[in-house]
This record gives C-alpha cells, sequence and structure tokens, in this order.
C-alpha cells in the first residue's frame, strides 16, 4: 500500500460520505488519481461502496471501511509513523553534524555577505 492509498483510508475512516470530488480537493490530488485510488481500494479489499441518493438528485457513493481496511490501516500506520520517526532521527543527526562543521562561522546569510563585499570594493568606507 502507498502512501496516497493510506491517506485515502485515513480520510474515508473520517468522513465516509465523502465524494472522490472532495477526496481531491482535501488530499490535494487530481479527480482520476483518486479514482484510480478508490478502484484499487476496492479491488484489494479495503473498502466497500454502497450506492446512495445526495441532496442534488445524484447517485453517490458511501465508501465503508472493511475490517480488512482497518486492519491494515493501522498496520500501515504503524510502520508510516516508525518511517517518519527514523528520518527525523537522522535529520537531527545531520543537523548536528552540520552544527558542528560552521561553529564559529558567522551565518548571517547572503546579506551579510553582499555588504562584506561591498566594504571591500569601497575601501572599507
Amino acid at each position: 500500500m502507498d502512501e496516497t492509498q493510506l491517506n485515502t483510508l485515513r480520510e474515508l475512516s473520517r468522513d465516509r460520505t465523502l465524494s472522490q470530488r472532495e477526496l481531491s480537493k482535501r488530499m490535494g490530488l487530481s479527480l482520476g488519481r483518486v479514482n484510480y485510488v478508490i478502484n484499487a481500494l476496492l479491488e484489494k479489499g479495503y473498502i466497500k461502496a454502497k450506492r446512495f441518493k445526495n441532496s442534488k438528485n445524484k447517485i453517490g457513493y458511501m465508501y465503508i471501511i472493511t475490517p480488512k481496511g482497518i486492519s491494515t490501516r493501522m498496520v500501515q500506520t504503524y510502520d508510516y509513523l516508525h518511517r517518519k520517526l527514523d528520518e527525523f532521527e537522522r535529520l537531527k543527526k545531520e543537523i548536528e553534524v552540520l552544527r558542528q562543521e560552521t561553529q564559529g562561522v558567522d551565518l548571517q546569510g547572503p546579506a551579510a555577505d553582499k555588504a562584506a563585499a561591498d566594504g571591500e570594493n569601497n575601501g572599507g568606507q
């Protein structure tokens, strides 16, 4: 299961009456991508689609997460959390190494570099 499928399951857990168009907006994905993900989740048996009439007199779907989908979502969420925590620890170590490498260096940014260069070009005036 990829991250998009996991996020789709999470959104549907919060509100199973979301349309694909609403999912698309919430998740920042194209409607076609959401349709593809929903169909993949249906095929895997993680969700079921139940038809209903919505207030706009159109047939809509309610996406029901199956027990298999709930179990998979929990396992995937746990795995995702641990991957992100490992990534966080690696980033903290990398930040510490970078801090040590730049210890004692004046890190005022590009503005300080430009001002220093201008001072040298103007004879220090």
